[in-house]
Parts: structure tokens; sequence; C-alpha cells
């Protein structure tokens, strides 16, 4: 069935924008799709051109569009639309009513935050059937001058050159516009409605450039200035924003500096450096701090051996005049300085020039007292190394400066490390007064240094300080040594191997050393017909048979002498191996034993050495033997050859026993109680072994009998000595010997008992004088007076 969806469109009189709002306004209905009068054609859908609504529209709602559908009657037709400003963000901006079709505007509109929307309009039966397709609805919104331009900025900043040349851009000033900018509502036009001095600058209206506009803008009487900008939109008659523009003029060198003063008197003290002597006013109108306001002075005439410097006080611009050379009173007395001053940057050629761009300083020297001035310091001289004491060195006196006044002047040392010299003090004559050692650590690369000082009697005393340096001239005093060859050994063959490598050294210093002459001794012509040196460098030469030689050691003698004045030279033996050698020149090793020999001591003194050796070890076997088997006399005393001082005779053997507390080699009991050795486990005469002896059969120890006079004691100890020597039971050599049992009832009773808890005092040494006139010393030392 043929359907045709009708579209009435409420358009009004005129434009929404423009509408004057009559009461009962309907809009009028559009057909399009009734049916085509033309038989056979084909029917299309009509293109509803775009709803223009004005933004900020106030009298809501506001029917816009009717859409209507002759399909059904009226009352069963269902209409909707769908799309942004419906059931989409924003929400409730439209509505439609379902039963007539009109379309309504609910909310103001802002053209800046949607300039259109477009919805789809719906026509449907009572039973939701879709009557016809869906037809398209754009909505306009029409802009409204409903927003002021706005400045980027709320102040602009500028600068230019003080003395710009008219029509110089300084800045530009730059503002938008949110409302439709095809429309009038967005047509800036710029303007400037304040400034400082009128005329000086302007504005173009379209692009915002700020530029100068006539000559004469001078920072040093307008710094900056300050104007206020407009602009306004509808092409300059709408609404209106107002910012700021600060122009800072730049300094150029328009003003030169001048002198405050052209006329200054100053004083300056003589003998001294470094010292500031007064000081120079300045002014220039320029910007303080740049290069168009920083002064140079520049000392024009008066000053010729340059003693004068002026420099620049950064913060107050002054000029600082000082002295950079002593002065002399005695050769001057007054200056007169004639001083400019310029700034650092280059005035403008246009800038008048100064009044007082100059200034006559005077001077006045002021006489003190002087230190003493060495004419040469530091004073240079030479010495032979190893001089003796007293030898002259040189001859240091310093001058007074202090012409006009009688000085004297006294000398003494201020650094002498190795206390080496000696200064005269009236004279300033130096000598040495020792040996400098030439190891000295002060002697640095052959120089020594010393410092001097000069004292005159003035008031206040000065002094005066001099250097004196010291060349330590080398002297040839060392011939040249012969280092020793490693490996000493070379080829028998005179084409094989590389040959044996020698070298020397000499103590002494460049130019007394190298090169070294090699030569083999004249005082041996046989050594040139079996031997030949040929010279490497300056220090080594290289040894090498002349035609094969025997294998074994040979001892050869060489004379060294060095590059000296007067040359030194030495005659040094080298003993050197031949031996058999291999295709690859080196020794075989049934050669070995032959280097042996050529160690630097020849075979016959090997022999004599080891001859010797064995001679002592002999002497010293017989010595001992002899020793072994001598036996004491037995009619000679106890103590044989002692003298009248028996304090003179007390030897000292070193050889200590264990002690009471050493228990293991021996019972000390047997000393302190030998009456109870028949209770002891072992048979009498059968002693433990010592355990350092070897295991095996004891010797028997025949019965001894004891001595019954004093005569037979030494023989009985001596005895008893040989006995201990040659019994392994006995304890070692290092411990309290127990050379025999005594047995009971001594008649000589005892000198020192080891139980007796006793004092001397109650010993009786009076029987000592029974023994012989040597013992009877002892009973005076001891007994009773």
């Amino acid at each position: 069935m043929d359907a045709t969806f009708l579209l009435a469109l409420g358009l009004l009189t005129q434009s929404l924008g423009l509408s004057q709002g009559v009461a009962g306004l309907q809009p009028r209905t559009l057909y399009p799709w009734r049916p085509a009068s033309a038989l056979g054609r084909v029917r299309r859908a009509w293109v509803i051109p775009p709803i223009s609504v004005s933004e900020n529209h106030r009298r809501l709602p506001y029917p816009l569009v009717q859409i209507k559908s002759d399909k059904q009657q009226l009352g069963s037709v269902i209409y909707s639309i769908q799309g942004p400003g419906v059931d989409e963000e924003p929400r409730g901006v439209f509505s439609i009513d379902k039963f007539t079709g009109r379309v309504f505007l609910n909310a103001m509109l802002d053209r800046e935050e949607t300039d259109r929307f477009r919805l789809r309009a719906f026509a449907l039966d009572l039973g939701g059937s879709t009557l016809e397709d869906p037809t398209d609805l754009e909505i306009v919104v029409v802009d409204q001058n409903d927003n002021r331009p706005v400045f980027l900025q709320e102040a602009f900043t500028g600068h230019v050159l003080e003395g710009a040349a008219p029509g110089t851009y300084v800045t530009r000033a730059e503002a938008t516009d949110a409302d439709d900018p095809d429309t009038d509502n967005a047509a800036l036009r710029y303007s400037i409605l304040e400034q400082g001095s009128p005329g000086l600058f302007s504005i173009d209206e379209h692009t915002g450039e700020i530029r100068t506009v006539q000559v004469g803008l001078d920072r040093e009487v307008v710094a900056v200035y300050n104007l206020t900008l407009q602009v306004a939109d509808m092409s300059g008659e709408g609404l209106t924003a107002t910012a700021s523009a600060i122009i800072s003029l730049d300094d150029v060198n328009d003003n030169a500096p001048e002198f405050t003063r052209d006329q200054l008197s100053m004083e300056a003290a003589e003998a001294i450096s470094g010292v500031d002597v007064g000081r120079f006013e300045v002014e220039d109108r320029d910007l303080p701090g740049s290069p168009n306001w920083v002064a140079r002075f520049t000392i024009l005439e008066g000053d010729p051996e340059g003693q004068f410097t002026i420099r620049t006080d950064p913060k107050t611009n002054e000029g600082v005049l000082s002295v950079v050379k002593p002065l002399d009173h005695e050769s001057r007395e007054h200056y007169e300085l004639m001083v400019t001053v310029q700034n650092e940057a280059p005035l403008q050629a246009a800038a008048p020039r100064a009044q007082r761009g100059q200034a006559r300083v005077s001077v006045r020297v002021q006489d003190t007292n002087e230190a003493p001035v060495f004419p040469e310091s530091p004073l240079r001289t030479s010495l032979a190394e190893g001089a003796p004491p007293g030898t002259p060195v040189a001859l240091f006196s310093a001058r007074d400066p202090d012409t006009q006044q009688l000085q004297r002047i006294s000398y003494s040392k201020d650094y002498d490390p190795e206390d080496w010299l000696q200064v005269d003090r009236a004279t300033g004559k130096v000598q040495t007064q020792r040996v400098l050692s030439p190891a000295s650590p002060f002697l640095k690369d052959g120089w020594y240094r010393a410092i001097v000082l000069a004292l005159d009697d003035g008031s206040p005393p000065s002094t005066g300080t001099g250097t004196l340096s010291i060349e330590i001239v080398e002297v040839n005093d060392h011939a040249p040594v012969l280092a020793p060859p490693s490996p000493s050994s070379l080829c028998s063959e005179p084409n094989q191997g590389p040959g044996l490598l020698l070298g020397a050294t000499d103590e002494d210093l460049p130019p007394h050393g190298a090169p070294f002459l090699f030569q083999l001794s004249p005082r041996f012509p046989e050594l040139s017909r079996n031997w030949s040196l040929s010279q490497v460098n300056v220090s080594h030469t290289r040894l090498r048979p002349r035609h094969q030689i025997p294998e074994g050691p040979h001892r050869l003698s060489l004379l060294l002498r060095d590059s000296g004045q007067p040359p030194q030279e030495r005659e040094q033996p080298l003993n050197v191996t031949v031996c058999r050698c291999g295709p690859d020149g080196a020794c075989l090793p049934g050669a070995a034993a032959l280097r042996a020999g050529g160690a630097g001591v020849s075979l016959g003194a090997l022999v004599i050495v080891l001859a010797s050796a064995i001679l002592l070890l002999l002497l010293v076997l017989l010595a001992a033997l002899g020793s072994r088997f001598q036996q004491p006399p037995r009619d000679k005393g106890l103590l044989c050859g002692l003298q009248d001082d028996l304090r003179d005779n007390i030897l000292n053997y070193d050889e200590q026993g264990g002690g009471e507390e050493d228990q293991d080699a021996y019972d000390i009991n047997q000393l302190r109680h030998p009456t109870e050795l028949p209770a002891l486990s072992l048979p009498l005469g059968r002693p433990p072994l010592r355990r350092d002896a070897p295991f095996g059969r004891v010797p028997r120890q025949p019965h001894r009998v004891l001595p019954t006079s004093p005569a037979d004691m030494a023989s009985f100890i001596s005895d008893g000595l040989e006995a201990a020597d040659t019994d392994p039971s006995v304890p070692p050599y290092d411990t309290a010997l127990i050379y025999d049992y005594e047995g009971d009832g001594s008649v000589a009773g005892t000198l020192s008992s080891i139980l007796s808890s006793h004092g001397d005092e109650d010993q009786d040494y009076d029987y000592l004088r029974d023994w012989g006139p040597r013992f009877a010393r002892l009973a005076d030392m001891y007994g009773h007076p």
C-alpha cells in the first residue's frame, strides 16, 4: 500500500534570531510525499533545509517545526525524535509532541559550546509499526555577540634602544574572541588608549604590532614607558577589553664619563709595591653596571717606567691608583701623572664629548729605610765536588739603597740545610766549612741552594735576602767497574752462540761515565790472539773467541776506561767458562760441571780452599782426641792453677740442671737421701736408662773405693766425670748430673747441704785448712775469724 509521510515545517515568518514572537504563530505545512500527478514517476524524499535558531533565546519552550503524516487520521500516528539534545547529551534541549508532531526548544543554546544539532524524526502507527522512513532534522545555532575579546596577556613587554629611528618594531599585542570568526562579532581592532608621552608609539589596529613613531627616546630621561591598550569586536564598535604594554629603553653609550676633579695630590711610600695610593671619582649617566658605564683609566704621561697602574672599582666605578714597581726616593721624589678615562664600550658618534675627560695627579714619594739589595740574586757559581773545608765559594755582598744615610750591613745565613757554608758577617764572603756529601738530599740536579741575609742598622732595621745557587761540578774520581756477566759461559767455536755480553758501570755522573772503552789487557798479548771484543753500545761490549778454544774455565784480564777528563781506568779479571755448544748455540748438558768453574773462582784457588778446610777439620779432631785421653796427674790438687784471688777463677760453663721441679730425667732424692738407695725398686748400680740414650746393653760400672784423704778428692771427681761421660744411663748434660753414689758417712762432710735450712753462720769451715794452702783461703773467707 502506498503511504505518504507528510512533514509540516512550522517555519516562522522570520529567522528565530530575529523573531518578534507573535502569539499564536502556526508553522506552515508541507506535503512532500503526496502521489505524483504523472504516472510512472518514482517518489523521492524531500531534503529539509537546516532550521536556524538564535543562541540565548529566552522565550521557552519555543516551537521549531511540525511533522505530519497523511497516512493515518489525526491522532492515529505517533511521532518521535532522537539524537543529541534529546536522548543524548545535552539531554532535554529539544522535545516533540507525539500526537501533533510539533518540535519545541526547551533550553537556551550557546553557540560557543554547540553550533548545530542533527536529529532524526520517526512516524509510527498505534501498533508501533513504521509508517515511513526516518527523516533528518538539522538545527543550526545562530551566533550572537555575547563574548568580549580577551588579550592573551595582561601585560606585554618590549625593549627598544634609546634613540631608535621611527618605525622600529617594539612588541606585538594579541587578543582572541570566542564568537563566530566569520561574523563581525569576532572582528577585532586594536588601539592605544594612553601613553606617557603622546605620539612616541603607535599600534597597528589589525595586527597589534607596536612601533616607534618619533625620535627622541632617551633612557636617561625616561627609562620605561607604560601604555594602555584596547581591543574591540564588531570592527571596533562592539565589546572591548584592555591590557598594558611595558616598554623599556635599552641603554647605549651616549654619555662620556667625566672626572669630578681635574687636579689631585697623593703620597706613596718608597721601596714597596702592590699598595694603593689614592682614588679618582668619575660620573657617568649611562646604565650602572653596563659596559656603557664601566670606566677604564689610562696614564697618558709621567710614568715612563710603568711604576703605577690604575684599576677600576667594580662597585663604585672609581679609579684606584697603585704602585706596581717599588719607588726610590733617592732617585725621584715627585711624579706628575696625566690620567684619562673612557668607557669599556665605545662612545656613540653622536654623543657629546666630556668636558673633564682628563685629570692631573701629583704623587710625592716618601723616604723610608730600605732593605739592603743584593745586586745579583740568585748568584750562580760552581764548585768541584769534594771541596775541602775553607774553600772560597763567592763574595755575596749587598748595597744599601739609602745613599743619604750612612749605615753598616751585616750578613748571616738564613737557609743552609747541610750547614755546609760559612758566611763572613762583615764582608759577606762565603766559604765551605766541611765536605759536602755527594749523596745529600738537598742536591737537586747537581745544584745546592742557600739563602743569605743582609741586615742594616737603620731605624727600624731592614733585612734583605739573597739566593746563592752553587753548582757542584762532577769530578772524575771513579773508574768503571765490570758488571758480573750472567751467564758467564760461551761456546768454544767462534761461529756458535751469541758470545758473552759484558757491561760496565761508573759511579760518576755524565760526562765522566759512559761511553766506556773495553780492551783486553795489553800485559797479556796472548789474550788478543785468542779473544776479540766488539762494542755493542756506550756501556756494553761482546766477547767472542777468535778460534776454537779448549773447553773449561779461562781467566781473562780486561782494561776498562771511562770518558772523563782526565779518564779513569781499571784492569779487572774476568772468569769465563768455555763449553761445547749445540746447533742452537747453548751449552750441552755434559758441559754443566765445567760452567761451575767460571763463577769467578779459579780451579787452583778452589783446590787450595778445599785442602785448607780438610786440614782444619783434622786439627780439630786431633785436639779433641788428645783432650779426651789425657789424664790429669794424681799429684795435682783439686783446684789446679788456682790463683790467689778465687773470684777470678770461678768458671761458668752455662750448663744448668732441670732444677728440683724436673723429676723426669733422674731421681733427685738420690742427692737428698743417699742412705735410702737400698730401698729403691731397682738394684744398686743399675740406674734407669736416660730417655735420650739409645737402647742397648749398659756396661757394668766397676766398684769404686771412696777417697780416704783430701789429696785423693781431685782424682775421685775426675774419674767420676769420665764415668758419667761414657755412661748412657746417667742424666743428660743439661741436667743436674749424678756422678756416683758416695756412700754414707763421708769424712769430708758437705759444703752446702740441699736440705739445710741453716745459714752460713752455723757451718764450720775450719777443716778446709787441712786440705792445703789453696783451701785455706776458702776457710779464711767462710770460717770464723
